[in-house]
C-alpha cells in the first residue's frame, strides 16, 4: 500500500474505532498521535494513524500534495483499513479533512473531534499572506518555499494546485450535513490558526450535539500534558468509556 499506517487491534466490543488525521506537514509519529495510540491501546480500542501522500513514510512528494488528495488518502484508510464506524480525530488541517470525510462517509463516522481546527486555511490564512511576487511565482508553475517555524530545516514547499484544491474544498461558507457528535478544542493563544475558524466551523455543522471548548493560554501545538489529558478526556467521553 502506498500509504503508511499503524493500527492497534480492536477489542471484541461494539465500540467504534478511532482514526487520527494529522496536520499539515505532520505525521503519524507526532505527540498527539502517539499519546492517543497509547491511550486507545490501554482501553482496548482500535486506533489507526497514517501518513498522507508526501508525508512521513508514505510515498510521494509533499509539494505534489493537495487538499483533495489528502482527503482521498483519509477516505482510502477509512474504507480499506478501518473496521466499523470510526471517531475521526483531526489535528489542525486534519480537522478540515475529517470534516470532508464526515461529509463523504456519514455512515462510517461515529463522531468527530477537532483539535486546533484549520478549515479552509489555504483561503483564510495562506493566500492572504502571500506577496504579489509569491502569487506570481505560483501562478507561473513554480514551487514556493514557505517558512516552517516548527522545523526551519524543513520549509513547506507549496504549489498553486494546493491553493486551488483548498478553494474547491471550502467548508466555512456552506451548511455542513454532519449529524454525529462533534467536539472542537482550540487554544485562545493559537497564533497560527485563530480560534474563530473553529467557531465558524461549529456554526456550519448541522448536528445539535456539537460543542467548542476554548482553552485559555493554549497554543497551536495543543500538546502539553494538561492539553493532552483534555484530548484524552474528550475522546473517552465520545467513546463512552
Amino acid at each position: 500500500m502506498r500509504l503508511a499506517y499503524l493500527q492497534t487491534r480492536k477489542s471484541d466490543s461494539d465500540q467504534p474505532g478511532v482514526l487520527f488525521l494529522p496536520g499539515f506537514h505532520s505525521t503519524m509519529q507526532g505527540n498527539k498521535a502517539r499519546h492517543l495510540a497509547a491511550f486507545c491501546e490501554s482501553a482496548g480500542v482500535q486506533f489507526t494513524r497514517f501518513d498522507y501522500s508526501g508525508h512521513g513514510s508514505s510515498a510521494g512528494r509533499f509539494e505534489d500534495g493537495t487538499i483533495t488528495q489528502w482527503r482521498d488518502d483519509a477516505l482510502e484508510i477509512l474504507d480499506t483499513v478501518c473496521k466499523g464506524p470510526q471517531i475521526l480525530v483531526g489535528s489542525s488541517m486534519g480537522a478540515w479533512l475529517a470534516t470532508l470525510v464526515a461529509l463523504e462517509r456519514p455512515q462510517s463516522v461515529a463522531a468527530l473531534l477537532g483539535i486546533a481546527a484549520a478549515p479552509d486555511f489555504t483561503d483564510e490564512l495562506l493566500t492572504p499572506a502571500l506577496t504579489t511576487v509569491q502569487r506570481r511565482h505560483l501562478q507561473d508553475g513554480l514551487t514556493l518555499e514557505w517558512g516552517n517555524h516548527y522545523d526551519p530545516a524543513e520549509p513547506h514547499r507549496i504549489r498553486q494546485a494546493l491553493l486551488d484544491s483548498g478553494h474547491l474544498c471550502r467548508v466555512l461558507d456552506r451548511p455542513l450535513s454532519i449529524d454525529c457528535p462533534v467536539r472542537l478544542l482550540h487554544g485562545q493563544a493559537d497564533d497560527d490558526v485563530p480560534w474563530q475558524l473553529s467557531m465558524r466551523l461549529l456554526e456550519g455543522i448541522s448536528s445539535a450535539d456539537a460543542q467548542l471548548l476554548l482553552l485559555k493560554g493554549a497554543d497551536h501545538r495543543f500538546s502539553t500534558a494538561p492539553q493532552l489529558a483534555l484530548i484524552e478526556k474528550t475522546l473517552a467521553e465520545l467513546l463512552a468509556i
